[in-house]
């Protein structure tokens, strides 16, 4: 369990300093301790998240952020989430529109290959949050339930941090 452990740790730091480039919005806040959030015993074989956080809000939208990791032999499809933080929950992504940077529902949700990574990250694909039913606040833990097309979910929690964004606009209903 240790040595499957690390190798995830090892995967999720190879994914990290490969996203560092490209991006126009401010980096995530660093993890002073890399976070490995076991899957449940139902969740799909070889599935878990690295180091999830989700940015500290008063009020209003959020969003939570890391890296699934699949160790499993075929791609996972990841199509919904729930938290007790927010009725409404939606996977999101970030495309230039009209040459502004925007969000909107990933169309199909976030595969995340076999043997591979999916970085979920300011800028980038992330859980959205809108609705937030009370503050999220630097260090709280925040309980999260990814549903997996055909199989159960993932459970895990999210550490909240403070973090100012990106600059992009939230587009409800892309076509």
């Amino acid at each position: 369990m240790f040595s499957r452990h690390a190798l995830m740790l090892a995967t999720a730091v190879v994914a990290l300093a490969g996203c560092g480039g490209g991006s126009t919005t401010a980096s995530a806040p660093a993890a002073t301790t890399a976070a490995v959030a076991a899957p449940s015993s139902s969740a799909p074989a070889g599935l878990s998240i690295t180091d999830p956080w989700v940015k500290t809000v008063k009020k209003g939208m959020t969003a939570a952020f890391g890296t699934l990791v699949n160790n499993g032999d075929t791609d996972v499809t990841i199509v919904s989430g729930t938290s007790p933080l927010s009725p409404t929950i939606e996977l999101h992504e970030v495309v230039e529109s009209g040459g502004k940077m925007v969000m909107r529902p990933k169309e199909g949700g976030f595969v995340v290959p076999a043997r591979g990574t999916h970085q979920l990250q300011p800028g980038g694909d992330h859980i959205m949050l809108m609705g937030v039913t009370e503050e999220v606040k630097p260090g709280a833990k925040v309980p999260f339930a990814l549903q997996v097309k055909g199989g159960q979910p993932l459970e895990f929690s999210a550490v909240g941090k403070d973090f100012a964004g990106g600059k992009e606009d939230y587009q409800p209903g892309h076509e």
